[in-house]
């Protein structure tokens, strides 16, 4: 008994095409439904606070890189 793909008969092949198949669909169904209803963030509501960005910062450091 071979324990190669290369010299496996064809039931072997559609065996492992039929898994690959459903757990790719499996996966694709999980995806699909998976929701992110409950996070706060998937949603803003009117009454939510909304918070702007300031200024942008001065960076105050070493104005050359280290080659190491």
């Amino acid at each position: 008994m071979g324990a190669t793909l290369l010299r496996a008969g064809k039931t072997t092949h559609l065996k492992i095409l039929a898994v690959a198949l459903s757990a790719s669909i499996a996966i694709v169904i999980v995806g699909i439904n998976a929701r992110s209803d409950h996070l706060p963030t998937a949603r803003a509501t009117p009454d939510s606070i909304v918070v702007k960005a300031g200024q942008p910062g001065i960076h105050a450091g070493q104005e050359t890189s280290t080659v190491r």
